[in-house]
């Protein structure tokens, strides 16, 4: 080999090292490039590892918090003191009640005193001579229906002004015989009824017999709820002797009995004939489709709503009247007529 054949050699070689070099620091730098690639995102994926820990951490956090912070607000808000003796026998007004009441202020008296009715010998007399009493200052404060036209007169003739609140919810109910097949009637439908325009079964859709629409006397809670929430301008029938019946009791007997009271039809309010003197023979004609239960009254989808009132005079001077009056009003009050049975005016 001559010399100019080496040198191509030489520079052949040269060529191919540099080549090689070259290659290698590509291969040295992709290599770098890939292991730059690897390691950044595992130092982002770490940041947001530890980002996103810390967030449910706070949220966690604030959650708990919130749950306690409710929940004690809750606790305070709903915290009832139903232990504290509000009256004593100096202090405690002279109370009355209506037949369907009694149990009302019952469970008042028992709750506010620590003692019964009969430790402070209350004696209950019913509707309107509760109002007799009231309007002659021989009692302070009466839980009784709405007052009647001539009870109103009879205050009015007296000088007196009633004071009528409010004190829990109630329906007015009209029942029949569980055998009857009626379940519902319309609200002008009742009305006929008891105007003498509707006589018989069969145009309530029930069977060809004719209807005996029982009625209580003047001046009953029952009477008056009738005159004033069903019937209100629409003169009433009168009814023969043998259809008006004297007690709330009675009337619920006479329909609830089978041999007689198979075409009958009555009246009351809910708690008395649901509570105080349940019948299984009987049962509840709903109104405009709507049947009367507790749940019914209290949701006011029920159309024939009535109520319990406490009633006091107007130039009433004795505080603890007021008092006992606000006692009953308060949550106390209305958690102790809900524990009887009766459906609260106040939420």
């Amino acid at each position: 080999m001559n010399n100019e054949e080496k040198k191509v050699e030489e520079k052949k070689d040269n060529v191919i090292k540099t080549n090689k070099e070259m290659d290698q620091d590509l291969i040295k730098n992709i290599e770098n490039l890939e292991v730059y690639k690897d390691v950044k995102p595992k130092k982002k994926k770490k940041f947001w590892k530890i980002f996103l820990v810390i967030l449910v951490c706070l949220c966690m956090g604030l959650s708990v918090y919130g749950v306690y912070y409710l929940s004690s607000h809750k606790t305070k808000e709903e915290k009832i003191d139903m232990e504290t003796i509000l009256f004593t026998e100096e202090n405690l007004p002279r109370v009355d009640a209506s037949l369907a009441t009694q149990p009302l202020v019952d469970a008042v008296i028992k709750n506010f005193t620590g003692k019964t009715v009969k430790d402070f010998g209350i004696e209950y007399t019913n509707t309107h001579p509760g109002y007799v009493k009231l309007i002659n200052n021989e009692a302070d404060l009466i839980v009784v229906t709405e007052p009647s036209d001539e009870e109103l007169k009879l205050a009015k003739d007296k000088g007196i002004e009633l004071e009528v609140t409010k004190v829990v919810n109630e329906g007015f109910v009209f029942f029949v015989n569980i055998d009857n097949p009626v379940d519902n009637v319309t609200l002008e439908q009742i009305q006929k009824v008891y105007t003498g325009e509707i006589t018989n079964w069969k145009d309530l859709g029930g069977k060809d017999a004719k209807i005996v629409a029982f009625q209580r006397p003047v001046n009953s809670g029952s009477q008056t709820g009738l005159l004033s929430l069903v019937m209100k301008d629409k003169k009433v029938k009168v009814p023969t002797t043998t259809e008006q019946i004297s007690s709330m009791y009675g009337i619920i007997d006479v329909v609830s009995d089978y041999d007689n009271g198979i075409n009958a039809v009555g009246y009351s309010y809910y708690y008395y004939a649901n509570t105080m003197y349940k019948n299984d023979n009987l049962k509840y004609l709903g109104i405009n489709g709507v049947i009367p239960t507790y749940e019914t009254i209290q949701d006011e989808s029920y159309p024939l709503l009535s109520a319990y009132y406490i009633v006091t005079r107007k130039d009433e001077t004795n505080d603890n009247v007021k008092k006992l009056k606000d006692a009953m009003l308060s949550k106390r009050g209305q958690l102790v007529a809900k524990e009887a049975g009766y459906i609260p005016c106040i939420k």
